[in-house]
């Protein structure tokens, strides 16, 4: 009977150990998740700013590129700021 005691005391403490490892793992996917959707945002924002940039110097006499261009920069700002923040959102609730 002992044999059998020692090896469900055995198993219940690899089953903690197993449980306690699958929630760090999951934790690190989370946060390594976070990180990547925090870099597709600032490609994002390098996009849309060398876009704005581009339409800006490449049509310097139509009002309405320059609008655009300009337009488009402040949005990649916006992109910029709306990533930063999500991105310290989620990892607070990590």
């Amino acid at each position: 009977m002992k044999i059998n005691d020692s090896k469900s005391t055995d198993d219940a403490s690899s089953m903690k150990y197993i449980s306690a490892e699958r929630d760090r793992l999951a934790r690190e996917r989370t946060s390594l998740a976070n990180e990547r959707t925090f870099l597709s945002y600032v490609r994002t924002c390098i996009m849309l700013f060398a876009t704005g940039a581009t339409l800006v110097k490449l049509f310097p006499v139509s009002y309405i590129y320059i609008t655009l261009g300009t337009v488009i920069v402040a949005f990649s700002i916006f992109t910029l700021i709306l990533g930063v923040y999500r991105y310290k959102r989620v990892k607070n609730r990590i």
